[in-house]
Order: C-alpha cells, then sequence, then structure tokens
C-alpha cells in the first residue's frame, strides 16, 4: 500500500464529552466491535472486579473518571482507526483541549436525559474554532429521557450548529424498542445485553412487517417522526459536515452495545482522513513526503514497573520510520527512536512505520516538551497548543526531608506532562503549582507518592490568576518587576508571570503600566 492509501485509510478521531455521559463505555464498545476486546469493561460481577480498558491510571479505577487521555488503534472493515479518549471532568479541560489539537474529527457524547452540559459547551467551542467536524452519539436511550425533538433544538442552540438524525429512536426507557437507522434504512431492534450485538432487519418502512416488529401504534409514531424529521431537516451532504456545519446526531445505549456499530459503519465511511495542519512557516500537508510531527502530550510511569516516559506525537506528514534520525527542532539536535510504540490504552507495541494520523509513542528521557516539533531537518514550528491561565494555586512543600530528589523529579515529571503549572517564585523561591480545579491537587499529591514514593503537603496562598507578561519597552518592564518584585514569578520555560492576588489588582496594574502585554495563555 502506498503513503496516500495509507493516509486515506486513517481516521484519527477523539470522544468529548460531560463526565458521567458514557465517553468510556463507548469507546470501550467500539473497541470491542474492533475485535480489540473481548469482553467490556463494564462487566462488574463480585468475583471478577474489570475496570474500563481506557482508565489505566490506578486514581482513575479509584475514582471512576478518567484523568488523562488514553490513546488506542484498531483496523475496522479496512480503515485504520486511531481513538483518544479524552477526560470529561472540567479539572482536566487542559489535557483535553490539547487533544483536540491532534484529531481530524470529534464524536461528542450526550445523556439523553441532561442534554448538553457545561463541559460540552467548553469544549464544543474548541471544535468550532478549529472547524473540527463533530457527530453527536445521543447515550442512554434505555433510560428515561428527553423528547428526541427536543434534544435535537437543544443541540442546534447550544453547541450553535445545524443537526441532521442519521437514526431514529423507537421510545426510551422501559419501552425502549430500538432505533431506526436513517442513514443504511434498516431497522435494529434493542435487546438489552452488554456483550452481545443486537439483530437488525431490512425493512420497508411503509410495509406491516413494521408493525409485526414494533407493534402498531409504534409504527405509526416512527412513520410520522421520520415524516417530520425529514420535513424539517435538510438532507444530509457529507460536505458540510466536513466543513463543520452540520452535525450527524445518532440515538443508543454505549452500556447495551446498542447504536455502537451504526455509529462505527456511517463514521469510517464519511469521517476525514488526515487533514492538512498550520505550522508557523507554512501549512503542512499529510501528502508531503517527508515526516513531521509534534508532541502534543507526555505521559509518566505508563508502566509502573519502569519510570518511564512516553511522549506522543501526532504525525503530520510523511513517513515515520524505525531507528530513522529525526530533527528535533527545539534543541537542534537529531534523535533516534528503537522503540516507538503504538497503543491500546496501556498495551503496547512496538512498530516499524507509522504514517500521517496515526499518533505514536516515543520514549522520552527529558528531550520533549509538548508543542515539540519533529522533522526530516526542516525548521517547523507547529501552533495550537496553549496552556491556560490556572485559577487556583498551592505552595508545594517536601513533606520528607529525606526524599527531596525523588519530590523535585516527580514535579519535573508531572509538569512536564503538562498535568499543571509550576511558578517559581522570584521573591521567596518557592515553588507554586497553579492548577485549572481543585481535583489536579488531589492526583498530583497522590502520584508523587505512589509513583515517586515522595511525599508533599499544600499551603494555600490567596491569588486570583497568572499571566504571562512581555512588553518592547525594557525599562517599563524592569519598573514593572521592581514594583511587583513580590509578585513576579518564572515559569517551567523562564517566562515572567505576574501573579496577580485579584482582579482589582491586575487591573490596576494594566491601567499603570500601558506598555505591557498581559496574556492569559502561554502561547502568544
Amino acid at each position: 500500500m502506498n503513503v496516500n492509501e495509507e493516509i486515506s485509510r486513517r481516521r484519527t478521531f477523539a470522544i468529548i464529552s460531560h463526565p458521567d455521559a458514557g465517553k468510556t463505555t463507548l469507546t470501550e464498545k467500539l473497541l470491542l466491535f474492533g475485535g480489540q476486546i473481548q469482553v467490556a469493561g463494564a462487566v462488574k460481577s463480585n468475583k471478577i472486579k474489570k475496570t474500563a480498558t481506557s482508565d489505566w491510571m490506578e486514581i482513575e479505577k479509584q475514582r471512576g473518571i478518567s484523568v488523562t487521555t488514553s490513546v488506542m488503534e484498531f483496523d475496522y472493515q479496512g480503515y485504520k482507526i486511531n481513538i483518544l479518549d479524552t477526560p470529561g471532568h472540567q479539572d482536566f479541560a487542559e489535557d483535553t483541549f490539547r487533544t483536540l489539537t491532534a484529531v481530524d474529527s470529534v464524536i461528542i457524547v450526550v445523556d439523553s436525559a441532561k442534554g448538553v452540559e457545561t463541559q460540552t459547551r467548553k469544549l464544543m467551542a474548541v471544535c468550532r474554532m478549529r472547524n473540527t467536524p463533530v457527530i453527536v452519539y445521543v447515550n442512554k436511550m434505555d433510560r428515561e429521557g428527553r423528547d428526541p425533538f427536543e434534544l435535537l433544538d437543544e443541540l442546534e442552540q447550544e453547541l450553535q450548529i445545524a443537526v441532521r438524525p442519521l437514526s431514529w429512536p423507537i421510545d426510551q426507557g422501559a419501552r425502549f424498542k430500538g432505533v431506526y437507522n436513517i442513514f443504511e434504512q434498516k431497522l435494529d431492534l434493542f435487546t438489552p445485553n452488554k456483550q452481545r450485538v443486537t439483530e437488525k432487519v431490512e425493512i420497508d418502512i411503509n410495509s406491516d412487517e413494521l408493525d409485526a416488529n414494533i407493534g402498531e401504534q409504534l409504527a405509526e409514531k416512527l412513520r410520522s417522526d421520520l415524516e417530520l424529521v425529514d420535513g424539517v431537516y435538510p438532507e444530509f451532504n457529507v460536505e458540510d459536515y466536513l466543513n463543520a456545519k452540520v452535525a450527524p446526531v445518532f440515538f443508543g445505549s454505549a452500556l447495551n452495545n446498542f447504536g455502537v456499530e451504526e455509529l462505527l459503519n456511517c463514521f469510517v465511511k464519511i469521517a476525514p482522513s488526515p487533514r492538512p495542519v498550520q505550522a508557523v512557516e507554512r501549512v503542512v500537508n499529510p501528502e508531503d513526503p517527508k515526516f513531521t510531527g509534534f508532541i502534543f502530550k507526555i505521559t509518566a510511569n505508563i508502566d509502573p514497573n519502569h519510570r518511564s516516559c512516553v511522549a506522543f506525537c501526532k504525525i503530520c506528514s510523511g513517513k515515520f520510520v524505525r531507528n530513522t534520525p529525526y530533527r528535533h527542532i527545539r534543541l537542534g539536535k537529531d534523535l533516534r527512536f528503537s522503540s516507538p510504540t503504538q497503543f491500546m490504552a496501556q498495551r503496547k507495541s512496538t512498530i516499524e512505520e507509522a504514517y500521517p494520523g496515526d499518533i505514536i509513542g516515543l520514549p522520552d528521557t527529558g528531550n520533549f516538551k509538548i508543542g515539540d516539533t519533529l522533522t526530516e531537518g526542516e525548521n517547523l514550528h507547529f501552533k495550537g497548543l496553549p496552556s491556560f491561565s490556572p485559577e487556583m494555586f498551592k505552595y508545594i512543600e517536601n513533606a520528607d526531608p529525606m526524599k527531596t530528589k525523588q519530590l523535585a523529579k516527580g514535579i519535573d515529571q508531572l509538569m512536564g506532562e503538562g498535568v499543571a503549572q509550576l511558578f517559581v517564585n522570584q521573591h521567596n523561591g518557592r515553588k507554586l503549582i497553579g492548577t485549572v480545579g481543585q481535583l489536579q491537587f488531589e492526583v498530583i499529591q497522590y502520584r508523587l507518592e505512589n509513583e515517586y514514593n515522595a511525599k508533599c503537603r499544600w499551603e494555600p496562598v490567596n491569588l486570583y490568576k497568572a499571566c504571562w507578561i512581555e512588553s518592547d519597552d525594557a525599562a517599563e518592564l524592569e519598573n514593572f518587576k521592581k514594583r511587583k518584585y513580590q509578585y513576579m514569578a518564572k515559569d517551567i520555560e523562564g517566562r515572567d508571570v505576574f501573579l496577580a492576588d485579584s482582579n482589582y489588582v491586575l487591573q490596576m496594574a494594566q491601567n499603570d503600566f500601558k506598555g505591557i502585554r498581559f496574556h492569559f495563555t502561554s502561547e502568544f
């Protein structure tokens, strides 16, 4: 197979949603159809306690939430599928925002009872910004939920995108009978079973056979619903979906394997193959002959027995070959990788080559930072991997003086992963951790203790926001730093950061120092 054929069969996408909408369950079921796992993680009998395949970190199993993006790949009907299962919890939104820079399309999972929730809105805003095509999966149809038409109106309004149902539910909750697959014009009958797949019936919507399968009353309702769908929503157009103008909608129950295969079959046909990526210098096309890629995520300790770091690299163009030297642009040196890996949650296998759209794991001994570019020599810089201004701060202190080295190493690695941000206060030299949410502090403390054998304690500090500052006027910058000496810090890159302790102080600083630019993301 030549490179262009390999590119056209790749589908790289992220699954995003508000916590508890069923995102990780959907990921599991997609893997089940891809033949990657034989039994889904939803099996929770007392004898065998299994947790979700894609949540492998110890704390994820304890809390039942995803705190880090996991990457999985499988082959399906001749397509090569790369899934990124992202954390839904808002405290880990930054990991999700960065993941969205590495995918070509997105599946949004919505709970049929709760509709569109806060986190979904925020993530959709990122998709809109990047014109990422979106498919919506309305989950939990086997529970009582909202009216499907009401849900579609809410999706259009809240996500600010036109929608087009490609499947339609037949009742819901305990009375849920299945869905009519508009895309394939088949009836899918529902039998609640977490391990098996449901039966499909090819059926003419106007025949008596429909009445025989679902009853006269529901058959009538389905016919009038479908008529209404065709009347209200324009015919589905793949181009509009690829241009992020319309979102196809599917209904189902991921826990019961229902509506997942329909989603997957339609997805592989219509979803985009790898798309061009904007670098600072030029647009990089997947078909470009030379290899380029960028690091969008770093994870320490995927294997607890080996303290190893893995950098996740999204391939943008050309072909990646094992043991070939590639140029690390920021360090200006060539690196070769003898054991690049591909993932199935934390099971990984060494690969010989990879193509645009693929996500590979590169062993990292401290060479990589998020946003680094690898090429065959061309000087390129990929953009769009920001760190956001944290809103919660605590001083991190060593709770065990015998473990100073372990603590320092742990903090370094976890900050390199982008779990949170580290600032060093210039006034007293103390280390300050900034996060987007409270839960991150717990995760950091837990991982330091369990992965690095180091104990830390937190000390509260009253700060409002961290902002990066720069100015074309060196004298004014110097004057600002002198005036605000006790509120100045350096970030992990050594850049100047102003730690404002209230909104009022920040506004006053902006008014008093007109020559200084205040930034609320690290990318400026």
